[in-house]
């Protein structure tokens, strides 16, 4: 596997245990509907939250979150909008990024963005 499949997996890991701390009960990990993937879909106080988590080695170019393109947004509501109606969910839903940057000491920053975007 590529070392940044490997970043990525292990920025997924941290997100998910950050937001199992919180209180969020992990609903799925990596769900794919068509071409689109959310990296976890959570639920909190009658809220489904579709989360995107970007991870880097460093913030060089820019800082992880910028990395969620207008085009990921647009595919994540897609896979969103069957996730609902699979769900039959009828309350509040919300897209939040996770960005998670390892520093100099190679110690994981995470940085969560509520309510992120809404495609």
């Amino acid at each position: 596997m590529a070392s940044h499949n490997i970043l990525g997996r292990d920025g997924e890991k941290l997100a998910k245990g950050y937001l199992e701390e919180l209180g969020f009960e992990i609903l799925d990990e990596n769900w794919m509907f068509k071409k689109s993937e959310i990296d976890l879909i959570v639920y909190k106080n009658s809220t489904i939250i579709f989360v995107e988590v970007k991870t880097r080695s460093n913030n060089s170019f820019a800082d992880p979150e910028d990395f969620v393109s207008p085009d990921k947004q647009k595919q994540m509501a897609l896979a969103a909008d069957e996730y609902i109606h699979l769900m039959s969910h009828k309350h509040e839903i919300r897209f939040d990024i996770i960005s998670v940057l390892f520093d100099n000491f190679g110690k994981p920053v995470i940085n969560h963005i509520e309510d992120a975007f809404w495609p």
